[in-house]
C-alpha cells in the first residue's frame, strides 16, 4: 500500500508571522518544520502542496512539489496526489507529533475520511483512501469539518476522528508551542533571534 502526506502551504499562511518576524520568513520556517516531521516518517512518501512560489528550497531533492492556487480546493489538491491512501497536513502546524499521522491512517480500516481537528476549529490534517470519496467537500479551515463531512456523508461511520492538534493561524498562536517538544527547529530559531 502506497501512502502519501502531503504538507499544504498556502500564502495566507504568513498572516500569523508574531510582531517582529518577517511574513516571508515566518511562513517558510513553520512550513519547513511541518514538512522536516512528515519528511521522518517511516512508509509513506511526503510531498509538498502549495501556492508559494520558491518553497521547493525547504524540501529535500526528490520530493515532488505540486504548485496550486491560493483558493484551490482540498478535493482538486487529493485528485492531484497518487498511491492508495493520503494524507493532508496543514503547513502551519510545525510540532504536531508523528505519532498523530500515523494514527490518521490507522482510522481508515474503520472509516473512510479520518480528521485531526484543531484547536478553534478546522482541522490540522485530513486522511482518505484515493480517489478521495465522491461525497466529500473538505477543507481544513471549515470551523466545524467534522460536521460538516458528517452531513455530506451517505452512512453514519464514514468519517472518524482522532486527537486533535493546534494550528499557527494568528500571531498569539506562538503561545501554543511547547519549548519541551522536540522538533520545529526552524520555527524556534526564528522565534529565539526577534
Amino acid at each position: 500500500m502506497t501512502r502519501v502526506v502531503a504538507v499544504l502551504v498556502r500564502q495566507s499562511m504568513a498572516r500569523s508571522a508574531p510582531r517582529g518576524v518577517d511574513a516571508r520568513s515566518w511562513l517558510e520556517a513553520v512550513a519547513e518544520d511541518t514538512y522536516e516531521m512528515v519528511s521522518g516518517l517511516e512508509l509513506v512518501t511526503p510531498v509538498l502542496v502549495t501556492s508559494v512560489p520558491g518553497l521547493d528550497e525547504i524540501v529535500w531533492p526528490g520530493t515532488e512539489v505540486i504548485s496550486i492556487a491560493e483558493d484551490e480546493s482540498l478535493r482538486s489538491i487529493l485528485g492531484r496526489l497518487g498511491g492508495d491512501q493520503a494524507a493532508v497536513i496543514a503547513g502551519d502546524a510545525p510540532d504536531l507529533p508523528p505519532l498523530l499521522v500515523g494514527k490518521l491512517f490507522r482510522e481508515l480500516g474503520r472509516a473512510q475520511i479520518t480528521v485531526s481537528p484543531a484547536e478553534r476549529g478546522g482541522a490540522v490534517a485530513l486522511a482518505c483512501g484515493l480517489p478521495a470519496p465522491a461525497w466529500a467537500d473538505p477543507d481544513l479551515d471549515d470551523p466545524d469539518l467534522v460536521a460538516t463531512l458528517r452531513a455530506q456523508a451517505p452512512g453514519s461511520r464514514m468519517v472518524a476522528t482522532t486527537p486533535g492538534w493546534h494550528r499557527l493561524r494568528t500571531p498569539d498562536d506562538v503561545e501554543r508551542l511547547d519549548p519541551g517538544l522536540e522538533g520545529w527547529d526552524n520555527t524556534r530559531a526564528l522565534l529565539t533571534a526577534r
